[in-house]
């Protein structure tokens, strides 16, 4: 009987000495320690982008672990996770997105709104077809000119 693969189990694997041009299209995990330049893209997938790895591509995936360097932009749909000693030189985008200290990062960041079961895109301030409430003016008032 076969067994089935783990979520997180990594699917993909491309080594060190690897120097890669060209588009991955991937399911599952794909882990990075070489060269690549080219695109990334996965409907589900994770990618994580080891230490020693140069990325010089757009990345579209689910999850997005980033430990070597990324030059291009990142989109997540669930989440972005960069940790020393990582480099992005780049836009991100993901509802969820975590920078550890003593990563450089040198682009934009942009946290895109997660989405309901239903469909309906979330605000701050509940669903976004609906209205932001209205800022209390007392709090506006107090607040101190100076700073």
């Amino acid at each position: 009987m076969r067994k089935k693969k783990k979520a997180d189990s990594i699917t993909t694997f491309l080594g060190e000495d690897a120097i890669i041009e060209g588009m991955i299209d991937f399911k599952g995990t794909i882990r990075l320690d070489g060269r690549f330049k080219g695109k990334i893209q996965s409907e589900d997938g994770t990618v994580i982008v080891g230490e020693k790895a140069v990325i010089d591509a757009d990345i579209n995936v689910d999850v997005a672990i980033i430990m070597g360097q990324v030059n291009g932009i990142v989109d997540a749909k669930d989440r972005i996770e960069v940790y020393p000693p990582g480099s992005v030189v780049g836009d991100i985008q993901a509802p969820v997105i975590s920078i550890d200290a003593g990563v450089k990062f040198n682009g934009n960041c942009a946290m895109k709104p997660t989405r309901r079961s239903s469909g309906k895109t979330l605000n701050a301030d509940g669903p976004a077809d609906k209205a932001p409430a209205d800022l209390d003016e007392s709090k506006i008032k107090n607040f101190p000119k100076n700073l």
